[in-house]
């Protein structure tokens, strides 16, 4: 097998080999099909690189491509192999069929690791799907999230050592080298204490989760040239990521990309071992290594169809699941993603109608079935009375319409020296009262409070024994 590489490269070589420059990959998709992955070997503290045709495997240390570029690994004393940042397998090895494969996964986490049926069955599909990842555009995230002491660490442990190309990130880690390890290696981030103390270092990790489930959106970051000139540099940061936090994030968008479990809030299993043993690490090893062959057989037939994880759902969860759907071969397991992402739709649009945008759809939609004209001030008015009676913050019209513009869409604007709904964004309320869930049931409560509206139907005209102006008694009840 090797001499058939060698025989491959010495066609390939230019009339100037040494004219070309060495390039480390960790792994490269050729022009012509082939794929390129990364080896390291412990125990020797060497590297490779393995050549797949479609048909066989090649182990080579160069790979000189037809334009003259040659391709090199890493070196194995790289302080990143050698202290277990970054893995790579050390070989590819047959696994049987798919099905074989994730339940080896399952087994393997359920031995070091508690989670709930649902979650580990999704979690061994995930790992699957980190092997082949860069055959989508989209991706969603994986999280557990709880309390100290709850097994996170451990959970990262144990599945991040089984994705492709993982790069372990600690809490203790800046958020800086992130950008260079992922924009190098590619590959899946393991990120733990993703709840950094510092605001700067959670604005910087939160831009590398909201750019990296998106293929073709590069974080930009300003970088010295030499000491006194600064240049902006694009950082790719697309790939898969498992996270480990307490809370969550306060982006719901951001929220709406992860595939959650909390570890706290149940008794962990007894059977599950206090610390790792040595085996774990050779465990994962024998993994990686049947992931390897998994992604050289499977890569070429993914990502070439999708399909919605159901249609009934909001577009951007379909958007994040289906990759993942995409590559899941069982039918059961196909159904949990399913059952999870309607469960996760359904959570999204509860939080979205509790809150200040749903509150003030409310409104709306009692003030656009009563009134010709809905004025800043009026909305501001009503809702005061209906939901902020005993808020520390007075609501002005100002602080509505920047409520309106901002998390709305819509842009108030200026009618005989007052701010009011434009009949424009009037006609898109029912777009926005079906997404946020406003029935009229909500807008019948939001009635109760509206005093003026009851002050104007008392003292409509009416057809009484006492005249036209009604039945004083009833002005004075109220």
């Amino acid at each position: 097998m090797l001499k058939a590489m060698n025989s491959t490269q010495r066609e390939e070589k230019p009339e100037e080999p040494h004219s070309a420059r060495a390039t480390p990959v960790v792994s490269a998709v050729l022009a012509d099909g082939r794929l390129v992955e990364s080896l390291y070997r412990p125990e020797s503290g060497s590297t490779a690189l393995a050549v797949w045709d479609g048909e066989r495997i090649g182990i080579t240390h160069e790979l000189t491509l037809p334009n003259g570029e040659r391709l090199v690994p890493y070196r194995g004393d790289n302080p990143l192999f050698t202290n277990r940042v970054v893995l790579f397998p050390s070989e590819a090895t047959e696994f049987g069929d798919a099905a074989a494969l994730v339940g080896e996964i399952a087994a393997y986490v359920h031995k070091y690791v508690d989670l709930t049926p649902t979650f580990e069955r999704l979690a061994a599909e995930y790992v699957l799907f980190t092997w082949v990842y860069d055959r989508f555009q989209e991706l969603p995230y994986l999280r557990l999230h709880g309390e100290y002491g709850s097994g996170k660490t451990r959970f990262l442990q144990v599945v991040g050592a089984i994705c492709r190309t993982p790069i372990f990130a600690g809490g203790a880690s800046t958020v800086s080298p992130l950008f260079h390890l992922l924009d190098r290696f590619g590959g899946t981030l393991i990120l733990d204490e993703a709840d950094f103390r510092f605001s700067d270092e959670r604005a910087q990790l939160v831009k590398i989760l909201n750019n990296g489930n998106v293929r073709g959106f590069p974080v930009l970051r300003s970088e010295s040239v030499n000491g006194r000139e600064y240049r902006p540099v694009a950082y790719q940061v697309y790939g898969p990521k498992i996270v480990a936090m307490r809370g969550e994030f306060d982006d719901r968008a951001l929220e709406s990309r992860f595939i959650s479990e909390r570890s706290d809030g149940r008794a962990l299993r007894s059977d599950i071992p206090l610390n790792l043993p040595n085996a774990q690490a050779e465990e994962a090893l024998g993994l990686r290594n049947k992931l390897l062959m998994y992604r050289f057989r499977r890569f070429a037939e993914v990502g070439s169809w999708f399909e919605p994880v159901d249609r009934a759902l909001e577009p951007r969860i379909n958007q994040v699941f289906s990759p993942l759907l995409a590559n899941i071969e069982d039918q059961s397991a196909r159904e949990l993603l399913r059952s999870y992402a309607r469960g996760k739709s359904g959570l999204l649009a509860e939080e979205r109608s509790a809150s200040i945008e749903a509150e003030l759809l409310a409104v709306l939609r009692h003030l656009n079935d009563e009134a010709a004209t809905i004025a800043l001030s009026e909305i501001a008015d009503l809702y005061s009375r209906a939901f902020a009676a005993n808020a520390t913050q007075l609501v002005t019209p100002r602080y509505v319409g920047g409520v309106l513009r901002k998390r709305l869409g819509l842009r108030p604007q200026k009618s005989n020296g007052v701010y009011v709904i434009s009949p424009l964004d009037r006609g898109k309320l029912s777009f926005l009262f079906d997404r946020y869930r406003i029935t009229e049931d909500d807008a019948a409560r939001v009635a109760g409070f509206d005093t003026t509206r009851a002050l104007e139907l008392t003292f409509s005209p009416v057809v009484s024994p006492h005249g036209d102006f009604g039945d004083i008694g009833d002005v004075r009840t109220l």
